[in-house]
């Protein structure tokens, strides 16, 4: 029997992403909403119920960056080429936003400056995000198994139109997730934000689900080809259910339901996402197949992966764990 270590690498690797966007996507939409909340206490709130769980959530985005290196090393130059300046901008808003994490439960005077570095960090990172994800989605230029565009191929339509979607599934993320955890008048203001949030980015998922079909006849065949319009079908359907779901949930004030729903709308969109560019790992033409490194370094690499991984899912189960329930004004980490 045959082993496809390509293909057990890109579920990897997915897998690592879809963590990264679900863990770190609550805590930047919680940057994102901070506007949002005028009064301090409550602000510290919202910053305490990710305080202890924040950088470890960050973890995902090492795994999936060093797991492209080690095994589709072809895509992994080929994508940082492309998409150099948004994953740098990203990096350094991440890096403000964590700066403001640490400095904020200390300033006095100045706590407004590190709002402002939480605030903006948490908009440019997510907005940065969003870019990447469009850009991969649109197509990059590839000749020669190397990058064959231009340093600003991203600055286009449609990678910013998935920019501006991510903030608004981040900001979902992040209020669905205040219901959880918190109580009060901050819980009250969140479940009042989710129906609006949730219909605006219901709106950008249909709009992105329209341009990428018309736009790119390869994703036009893939989802409306006979059987596969069948096959393809229920996740349309569900997420319509999950919507609904989710808006009866915020109608007899649930406090879990919200942000597990907001969970799987997350995982279908990225579902579909996947369905999409599959089985291409640079689109639209370089295969996870064609990209891939030497079976003997994806075997080798696989092996401490299979280490590792399963350690980052019990601690990070541990920690989840540790700091669950409720927290209170005047309560939290610090």
């Amino acid at each position: 029997m045959t082993i496809d270590l390509p293909l057990i690498w890109t579920a990897i690797i997915g897998f690592g992403i879809f963590m990264y966007v679900v863990m770190d996507g609550f805590d930047l939409g919680i940057g994102i909403l901070f506007p949002f909340i005028r009064d301090h206490e409550e602000r510290d709130v919202m910053m305490n119920s990710v305080a202890p769980i924040w950088d470890g959530n960050e973890t995902w985005l090492v795994l999936g960056g060093a797991g492209l290196f080690a095994a589709f090393p072809v895509a992994y130059s080929v994508v940082l080429t492309a998409l150099y300046l948004p994953l740098i901008l990203m990096l350094i808003a991440l890096i403000f936003r964590g700066v403001a994490f640490e400095f904020r439960f200390k300033a006095k005077r100045t706590r407004y400056i590190w709002d402002a570095a939480f605030i903006g960090g948490s908009i440019v990172a997510t907005f940065a995000q969003g870019v990447v994800l469009g850009a991969f989605i649109d197509g990059i230029a590839v000749e020669n198994r190397t990058y064959a565009g231009g340093p600003f191929d991203w600055l286009a339509p449609f990678p910013l139109f998935c920019g501006a979607a991510l903030l608004f599934g981040y900001a979902l993320l992040g209020c669905t997730w205040l219901i959880m955890k918190t109580e009060g008048r901050l819980q009250r203001h969140m479940y009042r934000l989710v129906v609006p949030l949730t219909c605006i980015l219901l709106l950008f998922i249909a709009i992105v689900s329209l341009w990428t079909p018309l736009a790119h006849e390869a994703i036009a065949r893939r989802w409306f080809s006979l059987p596969n319009l069948f096959y393809f079908m229920p996740v349309p359907t569900l997420v319509a259910i999950t919507v609904l779901g989710l808006v009866r949930a915020v109608a007899i004030r649930a406090d879990r339901q919200p942000f597990l729903l907001t969970l799987a709308l997350i995982a279908l969109s990225y579902t579909g996402l996947a369905i999409s560019v599959w089985p291409n790992i640079v689109p639209p033409s370089l295969s996870i197949w064609e990209a891939s490194a030497p079976e003997k370094s994806q075997a080798f690499t696989l092996v401490g992966v299979t280490i590792m991984v399963p350690i980052i899912l019990i601690y990070t189960a541990y920690s989840y764990y540790v700091f669950r329930g409720k927290i209170k004004l005047g309560e939290g980490y610090h």
